[in-house]
């Protein structure tokens, strides 16, 4: 076992272990803070950057001017850093809505109380998959579903159609159409100054582990396998998963299907390239369209349907879930705010009343995002949600997973002679094994 990923793993769980004792005072032996209502308003903090907290702040001025409820919102971009320190306090904001997949650390923390999905107005709106995605190793919720969104594949389309290439349909034709990019000289330019793919092949936050998932699971691979009830097992070192890794690496390694530095690049370094009009296709979330569309140009790409792997075109499905706290004793308050941010008007101000969605596919059935959007790109995103989306396992803190999955993956594909697949996944698969024994996870 890779003796770098086991260290961070136990960082993890050592930091998660600290902060419940934090919270509920388990080192000294008392119980949870019990749940209060001190009479201010009810205090909302989601994480957000200024553009997004614009639009948090809209939709709870409509929310109040509808309910006369009053709501002290906070955009927090370091929001589980400061959710530690008033955990150190024992006085959590009232409500939190963050990355779904945040459950299972929240939970093991001791932050949240659970839901009673039948309390929630408009609850038979939100598909019963949004709902599973909300319970604990226990089974019980502890959230309430408020957006979702899958990855999709953008493409140069000018480049592709210069270069006479067809829409990929599958893994091997999106390989080809990159080294073609990388090759053919897309923006005629005459310089070779052009890549395949922009991609976030960092460790940083397990950014590779992130982008990798969905090519794994195309070709039938996947980190973990649900055991059933709350427990799991490593999947790492299947002849799936090593399919998927193969192809990842085959990208890595074949000059010019990813951007210079790729092995080191977050998204934030990674985007840029395809921004740019350095790189010709990316794997990302559809919240960039606002920004893509001003540089290169809505106009000179598209959005297409994830290509088939050897078995399906499964893509990474993430969203932000409504969250109660252990201390918030505002029970009439947080049903109003709830019952309001998944009804149809709050879903829709979440779309549309600031300068960033908020809201990206609407988890109420009753709402329509490319509708909405009034942007057909948008059926893109809401038919892979409905039909071919998966989503990390959130009852467990998958943080642990998805760094060890980063780190396995860099160090295998940045070794292109090395036949190392096979091994580099056996260690990854020991590490997980031994982080879901941590977490008590392990079938």
């Amino acid at each position: 076992m890779d003796s770098k990923i086991r260290f961070r793993a136990r960082v993890a769980v050592a930091l998660s272990i600290a902060s419940a004792a934090a919270l509920t005072g388990c080192g000294g032996g008392s119980s949870a803070p019990a749940a209060t209502d001190d009479g201010q308003p009810i205090e909302v903090w989601a994480r957000a950057g200024t553009d997004a907290a614009t639009t948090y702040a809209a939709m709870f001025k409509e929310f109040t001017a509808k309910t006369g409820v009053q709501v002290n919102f906070q955009g927090v971009p370091d929001l589980d850093q400061q959710l530690q320190t008033r955990a150190a306090s024992k006085k959590l904001p009232d409500i939190v809505i963050n990355d779904s997949a945040a459950l299972g650390n929240y939970t093991a923390q001791g932050y949240l109380q659970k839901i009673d999905k039948s309390s929630v107005t408009g609850n038979d709106r939100i598909s019963d998959s949004l709902w599973k995605e909300t319970e604990g190793l226990d089974g019980a919720s502890y959230g309430v579903p408020f957006s979702r969104q899958t990855m999709v594949t953008m493409i140069r389309k000018d480049w592709r159609e210069k270069l006479g290439l067809p829409i990929p349909k599958t893994l091997e034709d999106l390989a080809k159409l990159a080294t073609a990019f990388a090759t053919q000289d897309p923006d005629g330019n005459g310089q070779a100054d052009t890549y395949g793919m922009a991609v976030p092949g960092s460790t940083e936050r397990g950014y590779l582990g992130w982008w990798a998932s969905s090519y794994i699971w195309q070709d039938g691979g996947s980190y973990l396998k649900d055991e059933g009830n709350g427990k799991y097992s490593s999947n790492a070192s299947s002849q799936e998963t090593q399919a998927g890794v193969n192809w990842v690496k085959q990208q890595f390694c074949t000059p010019g299907n990813t951007q210079p530095g790729a092995l080191t690049a977050a998204t934030s370094v990674a985007s840029p390239f395809f921004q740019t009009g350095k790189a010709g296709i990316i794997l990302t979330g559809p919240y960039n369209f606002s920004s893509f569309d001003k540089t290169p140009g809505k106009d000179v790409y598209e959005v297409i349907e994830a290509p088939k792997g050897s078995k399906d075109n499964t893509v990474l499905a993430e969203g932000e879930n409504i969250y109660v706290t252990a201390s918030n004793g505002k029970k009439d308050q947080t049903k109003q705010v709830i019952d309001y941010l998944v009804s149809e008007d709050g879903q829709k101000a979440g779309m549309t009343a600031g300068k960033q969605p908020i809201v990206r596919v609407p988890v109420n059935s009753d709402v329509d995002a490319a509708a909405v959007y009034k942007d057909p790109r948008w059926s893109v995103v809401q038919e892979a949600l409905k039909s071919s989306s998966k989503a990390f396992a959130s009852a467990i803190n998958f943080v642990p997973f998805r760094q060890a999955a980063a780190e396995a993956l860099n160090k295998i594909v940045a070794d292109c002679p090395a036949d190392n697949v096979a091994s580099g996944l056996q260690a990854l698969d020991t590490a997980i094994n031994d982080e879901l024994n941590s977490q008590n996870a392990k079938s």
